[in-house]
């Protein structure tokens, strides 16, 4: 059931979450330890994250199960974890919410490259499969395939979730800006990522990280002329990283984004939330202004 595309034909403008890596160092999370792992260790820590983010306004929320694909848990000992991990991840965030709003579990890339030989499709495919299963019986509504860079790799897990549960997909690749536009680490461009990703079956597509929320305009006007129809979501960093007295900063605030939101949306945007270096304080304002663009659609209804 396409709860979430049903949701935008109410609301219009949906509001996602922001970051949750900065906030589960935020919380003790040490370098070396999978961020996934506090799913069965600190789970009430991860909570807390998605109880910020619901009360700062967000209508979406994610899981902690980015990195929890047999490949990067097998870099923690914690490969055999899967199943349990995304379930429980899922099923955190679930508790969490209510009725209003939707768990989308959070599937990204796995770090190996098809095109290098480090893989098959298959290889990938099962990866998703058992991912995809463990978040939605957990209690997810949807799949966020997000942070992607390659078409062959989204595809597989595309198909896998399609093939195995019944959860919505949205699918978000990660671009940077070169002297050829904005593209991804495997040259993919905004258009090439929407037209093969709505022939895959994705339900909602978009882009998160790589850039802040200004750069995300040309990529979301992009996105939606391939097609005025299927939803866009974005999830922009705060802001390209610096570093600052040894500590990694991110520099676009929440009021600086503010002005930026309604270009969004002008452009084509649907979902709007976050990515690295996003606080509740962050989704707080995108919330207000998404809100308060509802509050114009209904008049100019009435």
């Amino acid at each position: 059931m396409n709860k979430i595309v049903e949701l935008l034909l109410h609301k219009k403008i949906l509001i996602s979450d922001g970051a949750w890596g900065t906030q589960l160092f935020s919380k003790g999370l040490r370098t070396g330890i999978a961020p996934e792992s506090w799913n069965l260790d600190h789970p009430e820590k991860v909570a807390e994250i998605a109880e910020s983010y619901l009360n700062a306004g967000a209508e979406l929320i994610s899981t902690n199960t980015f990195g929890a694909n047999k490949f990067k848990l097998d870099q923690y000992g914690l490969k055999d974890k899967l199943e349990e991990i995304c379930y429980n991840g899922a099923k955190i965030s679930k508790r969490v919410i209510d009725k209003n709003q939707i768990v989308i579990g959070s599937i990204g890339p796995t770090g190996k490259f098809l095109a290098m030989g480090e893989l098959t499709p298959a290889d990938l495919y099962d990866t998703f499969k058992l991912q995809a299963a463990a978040l939605e019986k957990g209690g997810a509504d949807a799949a966020c395939i997000e942070t992607f860079y390659d078409l062959d790799e989204a595809e597989q897990a595309i198909k896998a979730v399609k093939e195995n549960t019944d959860l919505e997909v949205i699918a978000a690749f990660t671009f940077d800006k070169t002297d050829y536009g904005y593209r991804t680490l495997m040259g993919i461009s905004p258009k090439q990522m929407a037209e093969k990703l709505i022939i895959c079956g994705a339900d909602i597509i978009g882009a998160n990280c790589g850039r802040g929320f200004a750069d995300m305009i040309e990529i979301v006007k992009e996105i939606r002329n391939v097609s005025q129809k299927i939803p866009v979501f974005v999830q922009p960093n705060a802001g390209l990283p610096e570093i600052i007295n040894g500590e990694l900063v991110y520099k676009e605030t929440p009021e600086f984004i503010r002005s930026i939101i309604p270009e969004l949306i002008k452009a084509g945007a649907n979902i709007i939330g976050g990515c690295c270096g996003t606080t509740p304080e962050h989704i707080k304002v995108i919330a207000d202004v998404v809100k308060n663009y509802r509050d114009k659609f209904t008049d100019n209804q009435n």
